[in-house]
């Protein structure tokens, strides 16, 4: 087949809702000075059972169901995620294992919160190679695991969960090229260090380097899927920070596309949050069917990948 597509999607996060008030009474913060920064209300936390590989099998279990797919049609499973705890089995076999899937190929990537466009681009490539069919693509994270709940700007940002996407083989590509890189030097404004890992970042830093640099980015991705950015039926970007989110969107020029917004209720879930985003808008029906979605994920290591799908 010379291109892929998106059959289906499918989300899944914790029960458990952590407020701003409910961080108020941890870190010195409140309702007001986290909505006005960062434009969050909400996030989910998982609780200790509700592992990294249990959350990406909930997802994907749903993903699969929709697509129609059998478990054993699947002969690539990858997962994008920077917070599994162990090593072996990787989160990709282990949810092979939860599903039943049979003998498929399973590899976790880690390039944070740009994960799943970068895990979604290898699907893509292995798909029009022959080396794959069907894939599972997923967007994990427990990054309530790694924060550090005493700095009042980096955990009121982290929430939990997982977003999946089932891609198939295609006679008409609808998963267009992946523009991806990186800025090394720049690595140390976001990281996760240290015994235990913990999440920290230079805010400003990071903030100036999104919101000058990834709009021409974005607008080159849409080049190469040959679409205008006034094109596009819908914007998910990472859901980073709602004050990164909206000048990004802005300055890219998408005019009549509907913008993501999960943040505000899901918090930043790194690697989970652009497929989450995307399969709540689709399950709601606010992208047509068919219709150009520019999907652009940015974060640690400073690396950034973006590609425009059709909606499935």
């Amino acid at each position: 087949m010379p291109g892929s597509r998106v059959l289906a999607l499918g989300h899944y996060q914790p029960a458990k809702v952590l407020t701003n008030d409910d961080l108020a009474g941890l870190v010195d913060t409140s309702d007001e000075w986290i909505r006005t920064r960062v434009g969050i209300r909400t996030r989910r936390i998982a609780e200790p059972g509700e592992t990294v590989a249990a959350m990406a099998t909930e997802a994907a279990a749903k993903a699969l169901a929709a697509s129609g797919l059998a478990a054993a049609d699947i002969d690539l499973v990858l997962v994008a995620t920077c917070t599994a705890v162990d090593r072996s089995p990787n989160t990709a076999a282990r949810v092979a294992a939860a599903l039943g899937l049979g003998s498929p190929a399973v590899m976790d990537l880690n390039v944070v919160c740009a994960g799943f466009t970068h895990a979604l681009a290898s699907a893509d490539h292995a798909i029009r190679a022959g080396s794959a069919v069907n894939a599972l693509v997923i967007g994990v994270e427990k990054f309530t695991d790694v924060a550090d709940w005493t700095d009042r700007t980096t955990c009121v940002l982290v929430g939990d969960g997982a977003g999946a996407a089932v891609v198939t083989a295609s006679a008409e590509p609808e998963i267009g090229p992946v523009v991806w890189g990186s800025v090394p030097e720049m690595g140390h404004a976001v990281r996760i260090e240290g015994t235990p890992s913990r999440f920290a970042q230079e805010g400003q830093s990071v903030y100036r380097w999104a919101t000058t640099q990834l709009p021409p980015i974005a607008r080159t991705v849409c080049e190469r899927a040959g679409v205008t950015p006034e094109d596009l039926a819908a914007v998910v970007l990472h859901q980073a920070n709602l004050r990164i989110i909206e000048p990004v969107a802005r300055r890219l020029g998408a005019v009549n596309a509907v913008v993501a917004t999960d943040v505000t209720e899901s918090g930043n879930t790194s690697a989970a949050s652009i497929p989450l985003a995307l399969s709540k808008l689709v399950e709601t029906g606010r992208i047509p069917k068919g219709a150009p979605v520019l999907l652009f994920g940015f974060g640690g290591n400073l690396s950034y990948a973006g590609q425009v799908i059709r909606c499935p």
